[in-house]
């Protein structure tokens, strides 16, 4: 059971794992691996699931049908095997880095810079997150 929203556990591939984030583009689920595993995390990707279909109400004599919705996007959930870790601690605290060195800073960590600026405190940034 997680102690709030912000830690919270789940199985993915198996393996109970805490969720970094959900619903996140393949992209995001490259950076985000790449990046925690570079911090010796060990990394679980799997597809989210799609959302639950709601009932069809049946048609009225005469009624023509919706067209059927567009498919959901192809999405899925990251999480590391260590329970005790949560991202915004992580960030905060500042114990994740980067490959050349930089301290993961807010910003970067949800890819509004491509380069981590940890001289400046986060309060202080241009990047509006």
């Amino acid at each position: 059971m997680a102690i709030n929203q912000n830690h919270t556990t789940e199985e993915l591939n198996a393996i109970k794992c805490a969720i970094v984030e959900k619903a996140v583009s393949s992209e995001r689920a490259a950076f985000l691996k790449q990046l925690l595993e570079f911090n010796g995390y060990s990394v679980e990707i799997a597809a989210t699931p799609p959302p639950k279909a709601l009932p069809v109400k049946p048609l009225a004599e005469g009624e023509v049908a919706p067209p059927p919705p567009p498919p959901p996007p192809v999405t899925f959930t990251v999480g590391v095997t260590d329970l005790a870790f949560n991202s915004i601690n992580a960030i905060f605290s500042r114990l994740l880095h980067t490959e050349n060195g930089h301290v993961v800073t807010q910003a970067y960590w949800y890819q509004k810079e491509t380069v981590s600026h940890d001289e400046i405190p986060y309060y202080e940034s241009k990047a509006r997150l």
